[in-house]
């Protein structure tokens, strides 16, 4: 498992969360330490993506508790593709200065200094030039290229990313990828939820791989290893739907 939860940036301790009383994250405890690149990896309504929001408090401890003195304008988060509105009418570059809004706020003007560093992000994702297009206008990988840049814009200490290479093409997978180890080597805390095992292995060293349960949480070549994904699989096919939320004990309560 992780580093012990005293010593680790963000800490879950005995973590549970439930959607309408269905279980998603079972009894999860352990540390994200600063500063590293962790993978969260599992099949497929694994509670992934839950978990990430559990960390910003979006969605809140059914049990258990998650512990960071992070405040939200501490987190850059990039949520998957498939939760964000592109037919809103909004350009590239004021897309980009939306990753100002944490410090200078939604309501008050942004600064010479934001918008000359959202040219420079813009660049950074080889995008210079297309700040007056339409985001509704562009492919997927430019459309995660924007993205990539309101992150740079913000500035965050702890970087979240729900599925960010998904559906994208290979040059953008890697040059994001190169975005991230830039993070990384800045100091900053990545994690990142991921399905595509090969790539996990390759550019995160950490993974918490996750079947709703802890399957393991470590060093990524032993967390992937061939016996721990052949147990997140037979969990995944096991899983109750209707399932009520677990007790303190760890047992499901009686119908």
């Amino acid at each position: 498992m992780s580093a012990d939860v005293e010593d680790g940036l963000i800490r879950f301790s005995n973590l549970t969360i439930a959607y309408d009383r269905h279980p998603a994250v079972h009894h999860l405890s352990g540390s994200i330490a600063k500063g590293s690149l962790t993978a969260i990896a599992g099949p497929n309504g694994a509670g992934k993506s839950t978990l990430l929001k559990a960390i910003m408090g979006e969605v809140r401890a059914a049990e258990g508790r998650v512990e960071h003195r992070l405040s939200r304008a501490d987190f850059g988060y990039l949520p998957q593709a498939a939760e964000i509105n592109r037919r809103f009418p909004v350009s590239v570059f004021d897309t980009v200065l939306m990753g100002a809004w944490p410090r200078s706020g939604a309501f008050r003007g942004v600064s010479r200094q934001d918008m000359h560093k959202a040219r420079l992000a813009l660049q950074t994702v080889g995008l210079e030039g297309f700040e007056k297009r339409s985001i509704g206008t562009l492919s997927a990988g430019q459309f995660q290229r924007v993205l990539f840049a309101r992150l740079l814009l913000q500035d965050a200490k702890v970087i979240l990313l729900d599925e960010p290479f998904t559906a994208i093409d290979a040059r953008t997978t890697r040059d994001l990828l190169e975005l991230v180890h830039g993070w990384h080597g800045d100091g900053r805390t990545i994690i990142a939820v991921l399905h595509d095992f090969d790539q996990v292995r390759a550019h995160f060293p950490q993974t918490l791989l996750l079947a709703r349960e802890l399957i393991d949480w470590g060093n990524t070549a032993e967390a992937l290893s061939a016996k721990n994904l052949m147990k997140a699989r037979a969990m995944a096919e096991a899983w109750d739907e209707q399932a009520g939320i677990c007790t303190p004990d760890g047992k499901r309560p009686a119908a």
